[in-house]
């Protein structure tokens, strides 16, 4: 099984949407593919009352309905703080055994998964691990979606040197357009300006709504607005 894990260089940049729109366009092309989210807190509740998630809503609907929600998001928490913290207010734990293990099941039904953290590079999924730590232990290459507009250099470059400190392997940076309106100046030039400050791929600016489309060998993703681009999906 080949893996992605998406992380953020905040909460709140995209990590799902980009996240579906990949599977979306796995799926159109024919590949087998997964999302797993291995903790995830911040419930809403329906007009009936039911509790449900947002981010596995999504994953699910992106998956096709194909997978139970145990196997997308099998740890899961009320409060929207992060995870650790959620769960004690329930006065429970993350099992970090499962935030590893959880992949498990997926590798025969998948000949790919997209792993989704939680929150930014370092925030933390459970008492001992941040994000950073459990893609290590996953073994999957990184894919970081930053905000696209100002203040993303900064956070981006802080991301990437954090990852690359601990060995951590980078697929690229995705800049995403998370609201319709363009003022900002910076989004002009942010793709630029952060290819010359790193050598890790910017992979472009996702816009407000964009999609994707994946090449025939699978091992590219072919944004429709902009440039193709590889992504290292390597076996976990």
């Amino acid at each position: 099984m080949r893996g992605l894990f998406i992380t953020g260089t905040d909460t709140g940049v995209g990590k799902t949407w980009i996240a579906c729109q990949i599977l979306h366009a796995m799926n159109q092309a024919g590949f087998s593919v997964g999302a797993y989210k291995p903790v995830c807190s911040g419930s809403l509740r329906d007009e009936s009352g039911q509790q449900h998630w947002e981010d596995l809503d999504e994953l699910a609907a992106a998956t096709r309905y194909r997978f139970p929600l145990e196997l997308i998001g099998p740890q899961r928490f009320a409060a929207a703080v992060a995870p650790p913290r959620a769960a004690g207010l329930e006065g429970r734990s993350v099992d970090e055994d499962l935030l590893v293990g959880g992949i498990e099941p997926w590798k025969k039904q998948v000949d790919y998964l997209l792993v989704e953290g939680a929150g930014g590079l370092l925030s933390p999924v459970s008492d001992t691990l941040s994000n950073l730590d459990l893609a290590l232990k996953l073994g999957f290459p990184l894919l970081i979606v930053g905000r696209a507009g100002l203040g993303t250099i900064n956070h981006s470059l802080l991301t990437i040197e954090v990852a690359r400190s601990h060995g951590a392997s980078l697929a690229g940076l995705l800049l995403n357009e998370t609201t319709a309106e363009g003022s900002d100046l910076s989004r002009q030039f942010n793709v630029e300006d952060l290819s010359a400050r790193t050598d890790c791929p910017v992979l472009g600016c996702w816009p407000f709504g964009g999609s994707a489309t994946i090449d025939t060998n699978g091992l590219t993703v072919s944004v429709d607005w902009w440039n193709l681009f590889d992504l290292s999906l390597k076996v976990g």
